[in-house]
């Protein structure tokens, strides 16, 4: 098993883990589909040395200009989302989630499982509003 990543013990803090990561990727999807970075920088509106910054990961850079350039190359922000959720929860980041190439399909199954338990929450909610079959009104 690979080491955990754990939130902020080094004084390295976890944003810039994920800025570092999500450059990462931003920058293997781009080359992976042969887009320059002046062909990138042109999409987003922005310029080639402002990409050249998100994709080293420096860490002035804004998490709203990650999300800008996954969203300009067709990625899913669940790089950038999970493992702020699992820190939020005061827990590891996996080392394995960050070295995924693609969480799309996590995404999708988080969003059923949160799907299915607000639709669960709404069912109880309906049942306690219908009046029991003696009850009267």
């Amino acid at each position: 098993m690979l080491p955990q990543i754990l939130p902020a013990s080094d004084g390295v803090s976890v944003i810039s883990v994920i800025k570092e990561n999500s450059g990462k990727r931003i920058e293997t999807r781009r080359r992976r589909d042969r887009i320059s970075q002046r062909m990138l920088a042109a999409a987003v509106g922005r310029s080639v040395r402002w990409l050249r910054e998100i994709e080293a990961g420096i860490a002035s850079s804004a998490l709203e200009d990650h999300i800008r350039c996954a969203h300009a190359l067709g990625m899913s922000t669940a790089h950038i989302f999970v493992p702020l959720l699992f820190v939020e929860h005061n827990m590891p980041v996996p080392r394995e989630l960050l070295l995924l190439d693609d969480l799309w399909d996590a995404e999708r199954a988080c969003l059923n499982i949160l799907h299915e338990h607000q639709s669960a929450a709404q069912n109880r909610h309906a049942l306690r509003s219908v009046p029991s079959p003696g009850a009267r009104g």
